[in-house]
């Protein structure tokens, strides 16, 4: 029978009886609240009277405790004391302290465990090792505690940080918070900032952990910085069509170390130009579902940082695969005969066997140049270069006759290696030209010889909103950007207009890009009279790479931004000229092309588009990726 004023526990809390009426307990809490519970709700340590909670509040030492335990530990007899008797022992007789105090003990359970009802004594060599787990975790709660201290005084005084060992481990909440593989921070909240991975990043610089020569980007997106490890098997032997013959150009930039596609011409006997896209055959040994295309699939491209590539193919796979690496090339080529107005006439799909020659766009233009220049300079080289470009001058003016969309702005290269971060504009060249349309008309060529077999396939449209007049220049480009809608990947052909076509698919980078290689793939199916993959299959495969492709296009986009932050860092003041592209409003969007770089500044005189402005540097914030420009005075 509990009476008023019984000590009972309640939910782990101690509460004290006030009255009992209908069959329940009326009983009142430290915080006053009053509760009616039943009997089985509560359990007695004391039977009172308890007059209030300050008849509990003293507590009993911990050294009384422990005397207690080891007598009961040499206890000849050991038998489990019963509440009431452990309490007279620790108290030296059984009061509501003493009775609250072997709750709290047997709760803590250092010395005893179990329950109020039924109290275990914990053995010697228990008690020794939780006393070391105890004494650890104090000591944990102090360092990290002189880590925090540390780590304000490292915000103030960057220049004068003294890391201990130690700190590398409690530095790596913050660390997993700004590489985005953890949405909190136990040191940030404690610090009172924001728990963002741009703040952590922020952090992480002003007290010296990291440098700016650390890239967060990719981990946030989730993505690998490694390349893929698994690498396919080399192709078999199969019958091949011969074009050594045919002098084969794989035109790209110098730093390019991953070759993938080269261009040959020759006249048919029609007297027609017959263009040969030769594209690299991953497909040859890469097939459906083994090991080699799932992980391609998994990563959805190649990632490319200006601290190098993380690549969607083995690294070791290239030399079996890339164009020009080796005397004679594995490919899968584009036999596409156009017709005199530029249109695609036929398009012919088959493995083949060609001799590669690698060159610059730099090189392929001095080249087409000389021949123009004069007869004598002109070689089959550039002859073939010439015929090449003059065929993809008719191929682009058709396309823009159906109304394609021609955007041309700045561009840059950014290198950071050892410990150096180079900014090279890409310039305009006409090879690039050439072999932009080269693969357009490629992946046109592709998409129809596809639609026209029913083959499932990766094809790609776009829809372009011109909403208003667009004007000439730097700042027509920049308006057409906006005018271009996001393009869409499907299974059903459809048409890109920003490319002036009716159907478009990409087939040119299969080293590079898994929807390339999933083409491939269909493609070499076919040829073999193999089963394809269904409508549904590419559908779901199309899902799957294109958001990790998705991802990788913005991690290289954010990381871009980021090494302009670090080159920008120490340019504090400096000048640039800039191009107004919009004046819409009290800021104006402008363009700074050497640094391929978009902003927006404030500006109190008019200006037109396609005007000419200088900006001085003013900020620039790592962690952000924003760089604050004014304009000259």
């Amino acid at each position: 029978m509990l009476n008023e004023g019984a000590l009972v526990i309640y939910k782990g809390k101690p509460a004290i009886v006030k009255d009992r009426a209908d069959g329940k307990i009326t009983i009142s809490l430290q915080t006053k609240e009053q509760v009616k519970v039943r009997d089985k709700d509560i359990e007695l340590i004391h039977p009172g009277p308890v007059k209030d909670f300050k008849q509990i509040e003293e507590k009993t030492s911990e050294p009384a405790i422990r005397e207690a335990w080891e007598l009961l530990l040499d206890d000849e007899e050991g038998k489990p004391p019963s509440l009431k008797e452990l309490a007279s022992l620790i108290g030296g007789e059984y009061t509501p302290a003493s009775a609250y105090a072997v709750f709290c003990a047997v709760k803590d359970g250092l010395y005893f465990s179990g329950t109020i009802d039924a109290i275990s004594i914990r053995q010697k060599d228990e008690v020794t090792a939780e006393e070391e787990k105890r004494n650890e975790k104090l000591r944990g709660a102090q360092e990290r505690d002189q880590f925090i201290q540390r780590l304000k005084s490292y915000s103030k005084k960057p220049q004068e940080n003294h890391f201990l060992p130690i700190d590398s481990r409690y530095i790596q909440d913050v660390e997993a918070l700004a590489y985005g593989k953890s949405p909190k921070s136990k040191t940030m909240k404690e610090l009172g900032l924001s728990e963002t991975p741009e703040d952590a990043h922020a952090l992480l610089l002003k007290t010296g952990f990291w440098t700016s020569a650390i890239n967060p980007h990719p981990g946030r997106f989730g993505l690998p910085v490694h390349s893929a490890e698994i690498c396919p098997e080399e192709p078999e032997h199969e019958e091949r069509i011969d074009l050594c013959r045919l002098a084969a150009f794989a035109i790209d930039n110098a730093w390019s170390d991953d070759p993938d596609d080269a261009v040959s011409i020759e006249k048919n006997a029609d007297g027609k130009n017959t263009l040969y896209v030769h594209i690299a055959d991953p497909a040859a040994s890469i097939t459906f579902n083994c090991p080699a295309e799932k992980e391609a699939r998994d990563r959805g491209v190649t990632l490319y940082l200006p601290e190098g590539a993380s690549r969607m193919l083995a690294p070791q796979a290239l030399p079996m695969y890339a164009l020009g690496l080796s005397e004679k090339s594995l490919a899968l080529t584009f036999k596409i005969i156009i017709n005199e107005d530029g249109n695609i006439d036929t398009t012919e799909i088959f493995p083949s066997v060609v001799k590669v020659k690698r060159i610059t766009y730099e090189e392929a233009d001095a080249q087409m140049e000389n021949s123009a220049r004069s007869e004598e300079a002109a070689s089959q080289d550039t002859d073939e270069l010439r015929a090449i470009y003059n065929l993809t001058k008719l191929i682009y003016k058709r396309r823009m006759s159906q109304g394609a969309v021609d955007i041309e702005l700045p561009d840059v290269h950014i290198f950071f290696k050892d410990g150096n971060i180079k900014i090279e504009p890409v310039k305009s060249c006409r090879s690039s030209v050439l072999v932009r349309e080269c693969m357009i008309t490629a992946g046109e060529g592709a998409g129809t010889w596809a639609a026209e077999r029913g083959l499932a396939f990766p094809y790609i449209s776009q829809e372009v909103e011109l909403q208003r007049e667009i004007e000439e220049g730097l700042a027509g480009s920049w308006q057409l950007r906006k005018c271009m809608r996001p393009r869409i990947l499907s299974t059903k052909p459809g048409q890109h207009q920003g490319l002036g076509l009716d159907t478009y698919t990409q087939v040119t980078s299969p080293l590079r890009r898994y929807t390339d290689l999933l083409a491939h793939m269909q493609i070499r199916a076919f040829l073999k009279g193999a089963p394809a993959l269904s409508v549904d299959e590419v559908s779901a495969r199309l899902g799957f790479s294109e958001a990790a492709a998705l991802a990788a296009v913005q991690a290289e986009r954010a990381s871009e931004n980021h090494w302009l932050m670090v080159y920008l860092s120490d340019k504090k003041d400096s000048e640039w000229d800039a191009v107004v592209v919009d004046n819409k409003g009290s800021r104006i969007q402008v363009i700074i092309p050497s640094l391929a770089l978009e902003t927006q500044v404030s500006l109190q005189k008019k200006v037109l588009p396609n005007e000419n402005i200088k900006l001085i540097l003013k900020s620039i914030n790592i962690p952000r990726a924003e760089a604050v420009f004014i304009p000259k005075n």
